[in-house]
């Protein structure tokens, strides 16, 4: 194996502290084929949670998939997956990388779940020359918020979802179907995410100028804010009739409550991060219908898995059979990153080479269960993008349902409904 002095001699003495790995594929001491370790940092606990709502659900489907082994150059591997808890803090995602490559000595390390889990991960592992795939963040907020340059782009770590500019198409595409006034109240945190979507050369607020939008930008907040009074006297005062930023579940139940208590009712909220689950949604009660946002993935999605062939819907109902919960967006997204980390372990031409290994990413060409994964195509070295529609929380039964609205970006995603107006 080509000796990497970087992560397994200078703090391999980690080694005897760090706590066992919390889910494996397969065991190395035991394994009669040679083992392929995987890392997998994800926010199991924490504000972030529900982006690893259903990781149990797809590594479990990922160790029956593995079970007899995956085959590079006619020889059989086994893929043990070591899965470790950001608690949704970067600090920690950090911390437990650097645990998966100089003590768990991880092959590939994976990661996802907004920047405050993609970044550090991808930090660390470019620092250590360990091969890395991440995915549930937009491009920009990963790639500049590293510090990435577009003429050279970084060696080791590559992503795939979509960017900013997908996203502010799809809100001005719902925004522009309401056939409301264009003003714009903006909710940006002081974090990665909304530091990058609040942007002025990278974010929001030049595209929304463009297109004839005023933004009100009353500026950022901390995470976990327990008062957003000055933002809704802000937006008052503008006659804003759309809402829009980035939040944590958390922060836009503060404001969502606090805005209907000081008589704010614009006619489109459409937020990113915050609304993408149903569990969100429910905590709102009736105040949650209507909500509109970003739709990364879907049971409608027109794609199937590299791996099993399983559709989208398939893996979606599958879910849902499996915990009797509601699908998710992430779920794809999770079980994509490890359609990936297969595909190149059976490309790569030396699996003990890590040098190759990023190689055999780097060369990625294939169609996954979020869409077609091509690292040689990017906005940027290191990214490849993902398609992206949008729509609404609508009431369907006794719950609701997040109905796609909008498909003029990606046309071969199918639309479910139309866009209602709040209240």
């Amino acid at each position: 194996m080509k000796t990497n002095t970087t992560r397994r001699h200078v703090l391999g003495g980690l080694a005897a502290t760090v706590a066992a790995p919390a889910i494996l594929t397969s065991t190395r001491a035991y394994a009669q084929n040679p083992t392929i370790r995987v890392g997998f940092v994800t926010p199991s606990t924490g504000p972030l949670a529900g982006f690893a709502e259903a990781d149990d659900y797809i590594l479990e489907g990922l160790r029956a998939k593995f079970a007899g082994g995956v085959t590079n150059n006619g020889k059989s591997y086994n893929i043990e997956i070591i899965k470790k808890d950001s608690q949704s803090n970067p600090n920690r995602a950090a911390e437990v990388a650097a645990e998966l490559i100089l003590s768990d000595e991880v092959d590939i390390i994976t990661a996802a779940a907004t920047p405050d889990t993609t970044n550090p991960v991808a930090d660390q592992a470019e620092i250590n020359e360990v091969p890395c795939v991440t995915t549930d963040a937009p491009w920009q907020p990963y790639f500049f918020g590293r510090g990435g340059n577009p003429a050279e782009g970084f060696r080791y770590t590559y992503h795939f979802f979509w960017g900013l500019e997908d996203v502010i198409a799809n809100f001005t595409g719902l925004w522009n179907d309401a056939g409301v006034a264009k003003k714009v109240g903006g909710l940006f945190p002081n974090d990665a995410d909304g530091n990058a979507w609040g942007d002025p050369q990278l974010g929001l607020p030049g595209p929304l100028a463009e297109q004839g939008f005023e933004l009100v930008d009353p500026g950022r907040f901390q995470p976990l804010n327990d008062d957003f009074s000055n933002y809704i006297a802000a937006f008052k005062d503008a006659g804003c009739e759309i809402v829009t930023g980035v939040m944590i579940p958390p922060d836009f139940g503060t404001f969502w409550s606090q805005a209907a208590q000081q008589g704010f009712n614009p006619k489109v909220a459409t937020i990113g991060k915050a609304l993408l689950f149903p569990s969100a949604i429910d905590a709102l009660g009736d105040r949650g219908i209507g909500l509109t946002t970003e739709i990364w993935w879907s049971p409608n999605h027109p794609f199937n898995s590299s791996l099993t062939g399983t559709s989208a819907g398939e893996l979606a109902s599958g879910f849902t059979a499996a915990t009797g919960r509601p699908w998710t967006q992430p779920i794809g997204f999770k079980h994509a990153l490890f359609e990936v980390v297969a595909d190149a372990i059976t490309r790569s031409e030396d699996l003990e080479d890590p040098d190759a290994n990023a190689a055999a990413i780097q060369a990625t060409n294939m169609s996954t269960i979020v869409g077609d994964v091509n690292w040689s195509n990017g906005p940027v070295p290191n990214v490849s993008k993902t398609p992206l529609v949008s729509g609404q929380w609508q009431k369907s039964g006794d719950g609701v349902e997040l109905v796609i609205t909008n498909n003029k970006h990606a046309p071969a995603i199918p639309v479910g409904g139309e866009l209602q107006l709040l209240g």
